[in-house]
């Protein structure tokens, strides 16, 4: 296995451990906790990472395929740009981002079950990051399913899921962390 789909799928098994950890033996008041009504849950965190994956799904099945790039993927003068300010604002907590997207946004009530659901998408998230083995993911740009002008390298993109997964952990510890979380 190459050496950076090896390093991926290790961070994204060490952030399923990290969740299940976390999260795993909470209730399910404990998950859909809000500290307030335009934060969200640890529930909610955890469904969204979920909704993300599953949105860049599609993205990653078109490279597995061997898609051909589009115009604005072979040329796009952002594309490293746009991979590295991803990857630097989302391992840092400093600045908050909106869903740029409905369909990533959570519902307020979250299944109990939520982190096992979490840990059978990782699951999926490794399948995919294995299946791209052979491909070099430093000249491969996928275009953002989320953002369609954003552009970046398939490597680039499984730093931003990683950067993003953990960010959403860490947010989910800091909502259990709050005054008035259910103990």
């Amino acid at each position: 296995m190459n050496e950076n789909i090896a390093k991926m799928t290790a961070d994204v098994d060490s952030i399923t451990v990290s969740a299940q950890e976390a999260f795993g033996g909470l209730s399910s008041e404990q998950l859909n906790w809000k500290p307030s009504a335009k934060s969200w849950s640890v529930g909610q965190c955890v469904d969204h990472l979920i909704r993300s994956n599953v949105g860049v799904f599609p993205a990653l099945d078109g490279v597995i395929a061997g898609k051909k790039p589009t115009f604005w993927e072979r040329y796009s003068p952002f594309t490293s740009w746009i991979g590295g300010f991803m990857i630097r604002s989302l391992s840092s907590d400093a600045r908050k981002f909106k869903a740029p997207t409905k369909a990533i946004v959570p519902p307020s009530d979250i299944a109990a079950d939520i982190v096992d659901q979490f840990a059978a998408n990782q699951a999926l998230v490794v399948e995919k990051i294995k299946a791209l083995n052979d491909i070099d993911g430093d000249k491969v740009v996928l275009t953002s399913p989320f953002m369609r002008l954003m552009t970046y390298k398939v490597s680039d993109g499984f730093r931003i899921l990683v950067e993003h997964e953990k960010r959403h952990i860490r947010q989910g510890k800091r909502v259990m962390e709050m005054d008035g979380f259910p103990k």
